[in-house]
């Protein structure tokens, strides 16, 4: 079992692990790691459609991670835990700009607060995304103002916790008829799991590697 992360340790590991630029590659982890046959059945685009999420760590005495959760009513992995993100668009210079643009949307957590350490590595999704993960240091004192169109709830969980390789999941459900499974990482009476585990299980590899 790991140590607590204090604030320090955290800005050295990710020093280290965190990428200075997003790889321009599109390889890196994806949905398609725990499942070889889902390439049938939703085939990789050649030019997946960019996209940015934030990672954000609160600079707690007790370092935290900060979650959304999505509206029932969106068309698209509606209730899931995420990230704050979204699609690339035009008018942003980068990944990070997509990011903090996306999170100031989405919660209302201003980008003051918000200070960008590096990336980890690219997520493919089975439906054709590319996101690149922004890790940053959010400073407490920030207040949220949730869309309500998008976020039904915005929480934290301990980053003790998601660093744990003992909490990490593997599981499955039937989709379509077939047995497809994802990383999981259930904390009390949230289920993270899909894509979100998947940059968090990519974050514990780059941040303690074997």
């Amino acid at each position: 079992m790991l140590p607590p992360i204090t604030l320090n340790t955290f800005r050295t590991l990710a020093a280290k692990a965190l990428r200075a630029d997003p790889p321009a590659s599109p390889n890196g982890p994806s949905d398609y790691d725990l499942n070889p046959g889902l390439d049938s059945e939703f085939p990789r685009v050649d030019t997946p459609r960019p996209a940015a999420v934030l990672v954000p760590v609160i600079a707690r005495d007790k370092l935290t991670m900060l979650f959304t959760q999505r509206t029932d009513a969106l068309p698209s992995h509606a209730g899931q835990i995420a990230f704050p993100g979204g699609k690339v668009e035009p008018s942003d210079r980068d990944a990070i700009e997509t990011a903090q643009r996306e999170a100031e949307e989405e919660i209302g957590l201003a980008r003051s607060f918000t200070e960008p350490l590096g990336f980890l590595d690219p997520y493919l999704t089975g439906t054709g995304f590319r996101i690149v993960p922004v890790v940053a240091l959010i400073e407490p004192g920030f207040k949220l103002k949730l869309d309500p169109s998008e976020v039904a709830a915005a929480f934290e969980v301990p980053l003790d916790f998601l660093m744990n390789a003992e909490n990490h999941q593997r599981h499955s459900r039937t989709f379509r008829g077939q047995e497809r499974f994802y990383h999981a990482m259930p904390y009390e009476d949230r289920y993270i799991w899909g894509a979100t585990a998947g940059i968090l299980k990519n974050m514990h590899e780059r941040f303690f590697p074997t």
